[in-house]
């Protein structure tokens, strides 16, 4: 008996030193080693790329006073009939989406993207983490329509990944947004941590979860809870969802699945769906027809407005 009591108690030592020491440390860790660090890219792309192309910079202050930078993109010969805010994913700043900028200028609009804290131009030594997207956008839409540039002009949002997410729940504190388009996005950060977690650690990711939603909440307090439904249910605006099948960074059902359920017979909601283009595929340049669906949204939606 005295044998299965201290078998027992080591077995019940062990289970406290798991659930109240290691598996603390590691969603820690684990949270650290994808959002504690900075992003710094090698896009390729500068606005001399794309000749009569113009850009004017600007610097941003954001929630703890670091500088997020942030660029007008804009043609001489075009009149733009809204200005588009377009928001980036994980893994470099706003550069890298510098061609579907210049695809939205050619085609009658004005663009304002910025890089996020933490990556590329902008101050931070790391990205602090997926509600950090959303402050930032916060503050540069705020910065935008304040600037008499883009006075009554509407605003319009852009975001894929990490900047899908973000475009949709910002709508909380936005709802004069006239139009988003997301883009291969998520619902809530939970969802994204669970998917990154399944490919850095596997199952553990499950057991891991409210070490690693409690740390969030620390550093982020309420707007940590924040989703994109959330945002779709503060704002009337127009709202394009697309995603692939196929994507296995941010899986289809974390995002388009959830919206369409809700939005499927909603007429302020365009759905596209594909089977085999990834994450990023609607993005490349040999799918430009593709985006070019960007662009027929946004013109329905200022013309319905």
């Amino acid at each position: 008996m005295n044998k299965e009591k201290k078998l027992l108690r080591i077995f019940i030592t062990i289970v406290l030193v798991i659930a109240l020491v290691i598996l603390p440390l590691l969603s820690i860790a684990t949270y650290e080693s994808v959002f504690g660090r900075r992003y710094d890219s090698d896009p390729g792309y500068t606005v001399d790329s794309f000749p009569g192309l113009y850009s004017t910079g600007y610097d941003i202050t954001s929630d703890k006073g670091q500088i997020i930078k942030g660029y007008h993109y804009y043609r001489d010969d075009v009149t733009p009939k809204g200005v588009v805010i377009m928001a980036h994913g994980i893994g470099g700043g706003h550069k890298n989406y510098l061609d579907l900028a210049d695809h939205l200028i050619l085609n009658g609009y004005t663009v304002f993207s910025y890089d996020a804290t933490g990556n590329d131009e902008s101050e931070g030594g790391s990205m602090k983490g997926l509600s950090q997207g959303l402050i930032d956008l916060d503050n540069v839409i705020s910065f935008v329509e304040g600037l008499p540039e883009f006075s009554g002009l509407p605003i319009l949002l852009f975001g894929h990944s990490w900047g899908g997410y973000c475009v949709s729940a910002v709508l909380q504190y936005h709802p004069e947004v006239a139009a988003v388009c997301e883009v291969s996005g998520f619902n809530k950060t939970t969802d994204l941590f669970r998917s990154t977690g399944l490919n850095m650690v596997g199952p553990v990711i499950y057991a891991m979860m409210p070490y690693v939603t409690l740390y969030d909440h620390l550093k982020f307090g309420d707007i940590a809870s924040n989703t994109a439904m959330d945002g779709f249910a503060a704002s009337d605006c127009r709202v394009m969802i697309v995603h692939s099948a196929d994507d296995d960074t941010v899986p289809i059902r974390y995002g388009y699945d959830i919206f369409y359920e809700e939005y499927k017979d909603d007429p302020r909601f365009t759905f596209v769906r594909y089977e085999d283009l990834g994450h990023n595929g609607f993005l490349y340049e040999e799918n430009r027809d593709e985006f070019h669906k960007v662009v027929v949204f946004f013109d329905e939606a200022l013309g319905d407005a």
